[in-house]
């Protein structure tokens, strides 16, 4: 029988390697912590009941082994499906001010389901998005106009974006500002540039980059667990690249509210209820005949309706 009582201390997850996680305790120790079983009895429908960002108690056996041994309420988290696990999700991060979505419309291109899934995701949670096009410096005459419709398309809906490229720095001194201060999360799909821009954010980060498979025009992973970095007076969240968004938990009635300016037109509805796909007098349909709600976002819409079907989330997006 144990008879130690191991003193507690508290801390920031600051970084998770699956069955690790380093804690920066209050008094600024970097300490390694494994989870107490008892967790993942809780019921927390989590590949990772505990987060980057979470601030967590801890405490130290006899043996010097440290277990985190309660979590504090979150402010908000960005959470999405997990992949091998369809009835779990998978969070990314914890406890954030706002994210940074990374998106390229070449070499890798982000489809718009995916910047729209997240976008979602992210309003559902309450935590702001910022979009940043990357790569501005690699596009033809063509591709340069298709990035200027998708910038005005998300500037109308209502997010702030932004055209940079990480390997010449352009744009990278308006985001120091953006930074300042603030717990910001970085996300996107593999080989947008995540780790390059980082290297720029962040002199001596040091993170390992990887070119585009020209085969595929597919990125390789480079990141493969989440770690909060120092930037700006504020923390960086790094976090895998990711193929698809599986959104988790939203019920189709809830759906309508992420979505800005479906949510606008909504109200001029017949039905309370409308679900927008072929009730009568439903004026998001009338908007989108009129152009006012663009295709791509009708669409995004409708797939994440549908997605109640569990096969969706193995599909790449």
């Amino acid at each position: 029988m144990k008879t130690d009582t191991p003193s507690a201390r508290t801390g920031l997850v600051v970084k998770n390697t699956g069955s690790w996680y380093t804690v920066r305790t209050d008094d600024g120790q970097l300490v390694e912590s494994k989870i107490k079983g008892n967790f993942r009895l809780k019921g927390i429908r989590s590949t990772n009941p505990v987060a980057v960002g979470d601030r967590v108690t801890i405490v130290t056996n006899q043996e010097g082994t440290a277990f985190i041994s309660g979590i504090e309420d979150r402010r908000n988290y960005i959470i999405r499906k997990s992949i091998n696990l369809s009835k779990q999700s998978h969070i990314l991060a914890a406890n954030v001010d706002q994210a940074f979505l990374l998106v390229t419309v070449s070499r890798p291109e982000t489809s718009t389901t995916f910047i729209d899934r997240f976008l979602a995701s992210a309003e559902a949670y309450r935590v702001p998005v910022i979009l940043l096009f990357n790569k501005t410096d690699l596009l033809d005459d063509d591709l340069r106009r298709y990035q200027e419709m998708m910038i005005r398309l998300y500037e109308t809906v209502g997010y702030e974006c932004y055209a940079i490229s990480a390997e010449t720095g352009q744009g990278l001194e308006q985001l120091k500002t953006l930074l300042s201060g603030k717990v910001t999360l970085l996300s996107g799909n593999s080989g947008v540039g995540k780790s390059t821009l980082i290297n720029q954010l962040v002199p001596g980060a040091n993170l390992r980059t990887a070119e585009i498979s020209d085969a595929h025009n597919l990125g390789q992973h480079t990141t493969t667990f989440s770690e909060m970095i120092p930037v700006a007076d504020g923390w960086l969240i790094d976090t895998p690249g990711i193929k698809g968004f599986g959104t988790f938990d939203m019920e189709p009635g809830e759906l309508t509210g992420y979505f800005r300016e479906i949510f606008h037109f909504s109200k001029g509805c017949r039905f309370s209820n409308c679900t927008h796909t072929q009730e009568p007098g439903c004026a998001v349909l009338q908007a989108l005949d009129d152009h006012f709600i663009a295709q791509s976002r009708y669409q995004s819409y409708l797939s994440m309706l549908n997605d109640k079907d569990e096969s969706k989330y193995r599909e790449a997006y």
